[in-house]
């Protein structure tokens, strides 16, 4: 082992990383086709869509926030993740199609083809989703 990797660390090892449980079942958002179909569902059922950037670390420690607050009542709730860097194009049309202001990271909660709630960074975790599901 150098002195490099002895300050530093070796970065080629493989970290032992505790893996996290998610009741999330995330959704991937990525054709606008699906915003379409989004509109629709959200009709008969709410939908959330999480906006995240993986290049953030904002973005990165809210959506774990999430994840950790998402419990087993809100498992029907289908949640769509729209990765921000890869499909700006589909984020640009999620702001346009439902009149919220891009934020990044940001929740939108969708309900009969509008945004009734929506919250960006560190106050994802305050929306209350369990109250749309009613």
């Amino acid at each position: 082992m150098g002195l490099f990797s002895s300050i530093f660390g070796n970065k080629t090892k493989k970290e032992d990383k505790k893996e996290v449980q998610s009741n999330v079942n995330w959704i991937r958002l990525n054709s606008l086709k699906q915003l379409e179909a989004i509109k629709k569902l959200s009709k008969t059922e709410t939908i959330a869509i999480f906006k995240h950037s993986t290049r953030c670390s904002i973005s990165s420690v809210a959506i774990q926030r999430f994840e950790r607050s998402f419990d087993e009542d809100l498992k029907e709730l289908k949640v769509y993740y729209l990765d921000l860097l890869n499909y700006r194009e589909i984020s640009n049309e999620v702001g346009y199609q439902f009149q919220v202001l891009h934020q990044s990271p940001q929740l939108l909660v969708i309900k009969n083809g509008e945004a009734v709630a929506h919250a960006s960074h560190y106050d994802i975790t305050q929306v209350n989703l369990k109250s749309f599901l009613k």
